[in-house]
């Protein structure tokens, strides 16, 4: 990653998408693909850590790349709903650090 904020992750895949006169697909259409990259990501899953090997002839893979491509399409999302990314990801952190303050069992230090 290259030490990028989200910030600057947000605005690298703008400028990407810019070029491009299509511009950002409709939420609907991005939903659809989010659904299929996470299927991707979910396949070299079960191929990695589940009971269905990989056919000689799939093509190879990594949940690296995977995960990728499925950021790529989480900020693509959010660029065209206009929304910061680290702003979301404060919000959810302190969700998760209030609300779950005490569901799991922490480790003594």
């Amino acid at each position: 990653m290259d030490g990028k904020t989200m910030k600057e992750m947000q605005q690298e895949v703008d400028a990407y998408i810019s070029q491009f006169k299509e511009g950002y697909f409709h939420p609907l259409s991005m939903l659809a693909r989010m659904t299929e990259e996470v299927g991707e990501l979910a396949r070299e899953v079960n191929h990695r850590f589940g009971e269905k090997p990989k056919k000689a002839e799939e093509e190879e893979n990594s949940m690296e790349m995977e995960l990728g491509d499925l950021l790529f399409i989480v900020i693509c999302f959010a660029n065209s709903l206009e929304i910061n990314l680290e702003d979301a990801f404060q919000m959810v952190m302190q969700k998760y650090n209030s609300r779950d303050a005490d569901r799991w069992t922490r480790i003594d230090s």
